[in-house]
Parts: C-alpha cells; sequence; structure tokens
C-alpha cells in the first residue's frame, strides 16, 4: 500500500459522503433544527448519548451548546447534557444494572416531556442507544437520531432519522460531527440572531 494513495482515497472518500449529505439527508438535517428551536423556546433541554467515537461527538456538541459555536454571537447557554462524561455514573449502571442501560437510567433520571434526546450511532444498532430513545419515548422526549448505513433499528425509532451515507465508520462519523455542527450552529442562530431565513 502506498501511503499517499491511501491519503487521497481517504480525503475523496470523506469529500464525496459530505457531498452525498445534501442529496441523503439536508431535509433531516433542517428538521433537526427545527425540532431544537421548538424544543429550546420552550424552555426544554437537550440530552445527547453514543458510544466510542459518538460519545466524544455527544460530549463535543453539548459544549457547543452550553459555551457557543459561532463567535460572532454573544448569547446564554444553551441547556445540554451529555450523558457520556459522568465515569462514576457510567460505571456504576455498567456495574449493577448492565451497561446496556447505562443512557436509559439517565434519561428515566434527566428527561422531562419535550426534552430532545440526541442519539448517536455508526450503526443505529447500538443496544445501549437503543434502550435511551425508548426510555426517552416513555418520558414524551422527541428523538434525533445520527445514524450511518441504513439506519439500523434506530430509524423508525427516532423522530428525525440523520442517515450518512456512508457504510464506512470514519465517514460516518466525520459526517455525524459535519451535520452536528450545522444543526447546532443554525440553531443558536435562529434562536439568537435575526440573520436566518427558512
Amino acid at each position: 500500500m502506498i501511503k499517499k494513495d491511501f491519503l487521497v482515497a481517504s480525503l475523496k472518500e470523506s469529500a464525496k459522503t459530505k457531498t452525498d449529505m445534501i442529496d441523503a439527508c439536508a431535509g433531516e438535517i433542517l428538521a433537526a433544527i427545527d425540532l431544537l428551536v421548538a424544543a429550546f423556546k420552550n424552555g426544554n433541554k437537550i440530552l445527547l448519548c453514543g458510544n466510542g467515537g459518538s460519545a466524544a461527538d455527544a460530549q463535543h456538541l453539548a459544549t457547543e451548546f452550553m459555551i457557543r459555536l459561532n463567535h460572532e454571537l454573544s448569547r446564554p447557554a444553551i441547556p445540554a447534557i451529555a450523558l457520556t462524561t459522568d465515569t462514576s455514573n457510567l460505571t456504576a449502571g455498567g456495574n449493577d444494572i448492565g451497561f446496556e442501560n447505562v443512557f436509559a437510567r439517565s434519561v428515566e433520571g434527566l428527561g422531562n416531556p419535550g426534552d430532545v434526546l440526541y442519539a448517536i450511532s455508526t450503526s443505529g444498532n447500538s443496544p445501549n442507544v437503543v434502550k435511551a430513545v425508548e426510555a426517552a419515548r416513555k418520558k414524551g422526549m422527541k428523538v434525533i437520531g445520527l445514524l450511518g448505513g441504513t439506519g439500523g433499528k434506530l430509524k423508525p425509532l427516532v423522530d428525525v432519522p440523520v442517515v450518512i451515507p456512508s457504510g464506512n465508520v470514519q465517514r460516518i462519523q466525520e459526517g455525524h460531527i459535519t451535520a452536528g455542527h450545522i444543526i447546532f450552529e443554525l440553531t443558536e442562530l435562529e434562536l439568537f440572531s435575526n440573520k436566518i431565513d427558512g
């Protein structure tokens, strides 16, 4: 394998995935923004979950809402909690009630009707994310799914499935953070700026 060929192929595949997202999930990205704007205007919050790289994305994106994403915008915090960051909670849950239940338990304790669960799974089949979505439904929450491939088990369970058009986990993760940045920045702009039109 020639390293430069691999590099070039990877960058081209990444760029193609991003442009394919225009047709594959632009409508869902816009729907996710509308859902979040409505929730925040009603005084609700967002909970985020995922595993591995998706756990890091959950933490990353929660921070964008709590602090800010657009540095030209002065705004208050937007309430967002990553369910992936409390090691005591995650390890106690994994030990005592099973790892497949750790996010669902936090949704049960922290979620309220009208809140939004932002569920991230590259396969769409992560058992603990599926259970978190089921728990969110019981709480009367809305759910945005950041998924990949065919969308997996989660696609029919969520309100807004943003399915990245790739079967490559790396490309799906790159698509997830790109979609997340667009969703979160347009949400904050719509809430706190007069520069955004439908």
